[in-house]
């Protein structure tokens, strides 16, 4: 599936930040299913597959206890899949695999 319509996914500046001065190290940012962060030996979660995280989540953000978890502005985000058709390459590749009506 073309989520990205043919865009390197690392150009896609989507993925969190973890403020350690916030962070009470509840650990639930280690349950994000792709594996986005580890354990840091200094006791604070690291991003160490940014490019895992999927575009547009924010769970890890959501669910974070001491708000410690940021992610770029969603209207940045919108303006890159303006800026680079993503929106339209999606839902032709969504209607070609009979996922939506044409």
């Amino acid at each position: 599936m073309p989520w990205f319509a043919g865009v390197d996914r690392k150009k896609i500046l989507w993925y969190p930040t973890v403020d350690p001065n916030a962070c009470v190290r509840c650990g639930i940012c280690m349950n994000c299913g792709k594996n986005v962060f580890e354990w840091g030996e200094n006791g604070i979660p690291r991003v160490v597959r940014p490019y895992e995280c999927i575009v547009g989540c924010t769970t890890c953000a959501n669910l974070c206890l001491g708000n410690a978890i940021s992610f770029p502005p969603l209207e940045d985000l919108r303006e890159f899949y303006k800026k680079h058709k993503v929106w339209g390459a999606v839902k032709k590749e969504l209607i070609k695999t009979g996922k939506i009506p044409k």
